[in-house]
């Protein structure tokens, strides 16, 4: 996540999202009012646990991502795309973070960062983060250790438990990479035909591409001075470039203990009585 940015700093707002984080918090003349994308039990968990939803908030980015050249017959890693593809979330996320301060918000759940392409720009993809920012009710400090509102993709109800477990988010911990697929020679190729045999070529390509984007989130976490890491998920897309060229994006809330101790609530038995 970026080191210059600042509790308080507005400026990749634009002005209608002021407007309409200003209209959400009220005043003398009319009452605050919240939005969000919690369902009904993950709005009443997030209020058991102490803390008030303020508003749904969203960053957002339009990135040209260049292009760069690999040598077909090499797997390797794309590192100019890798970088445009992370700093585009990176602007993404801090807006979203700017919206949040705007609001007075310790943190936000259920965050999801999406990635679209529009027909009017063959290069362009917007980078959207979404979520909900939440206060504590007795204003006790839930921030980041850098003073920025805590980010997290756990449901409500994943939130309350961790927090009467003995843990919290600190925040979202990020990594990506950009990896060309070597293409294998003819010779190597014909010799596989017809067998039932590994393809050692594409398998350290792929394998390589992962431990790439999860070591640097593991490493995103470790700055934050995190206990750990919860949620985590890799997913692999291609984003519309070449069919040798993909990304893979790992992603989960670096979390820390609030207390030596850690009580685990009790799992209770639900019955659905739909089919």
């Amino acid at each position: 996540m970026p080191d210059n940015y600042t509790p308080g700093q507005q400026e990749g707002l634009p002005a209608h999202a002021k407007a309409r984080l200003n209209a959400m918090r009220g005043d003398a003349t009319r009452k605050p009012l919240f939005t969000s994308d919690l369902s009904v039990n993950e709005f009443l968990l997030v209020r058991e646990a102490g803390f008030d939803p303020l508003g749904l908030v969203v960053g957002s980015s339009i990135y040209h991502i260049g292009w760069q050249m690999p040598a077909l017959a090499s797997s390797q890693e794309l590192t100019v795309l890798t970088q445009a593809m992370y700093h585009a979330r990176e602007l993404a996320m801090t807006r979203m973070e700017e919206e949040a301060d705007m609001l007075g918000a310790d943190g936000i759940v259920g965050v999801h960062i999406d990635i679209g392409r529009h027909e009017w720009g063959q290069h362009l993809a917007e980078f959207v983060a979404i979520g909900t920012a939440i206060r504590h009710r007795d204003g006790e400090h839930y921030r980041a250790p850098n003073g920025r509102p805590f980010t997290s993709d756990l449901s409500g109800q994943d939130f309350w438990t961790l927090l009467k477990a003995g843990y919290r988010p600190v925040s979202l911990a990020m990594g990506n990479c950009v990896y060309h697929v070597g293409f294998q020679g003819l010779g190597s190729w014909m010799k596989q035909v017809g067998k039932n045999c590994e393809m050692p070529t594409y398998t350290q390509a792929l394998y390589d591409a992962r431990e790439f984007a999860l070591a640097r989130m593991q490493s995103e976490a470790e700055s934050l001075g995190a206990d750990g890491i919860v949620g985590g998920q890799v997913t692999e897309k291609s984003h519309g470039w070449d069919s040798h060229v993909i990304e893979y994006f790992a992603l989960g809330t670096a979390i820390v203990a609030t207390r030596a101790d850690h009580e685990i609530p009790a799992p209770t038995l639900t019955l659905p009585l739909t089919g």
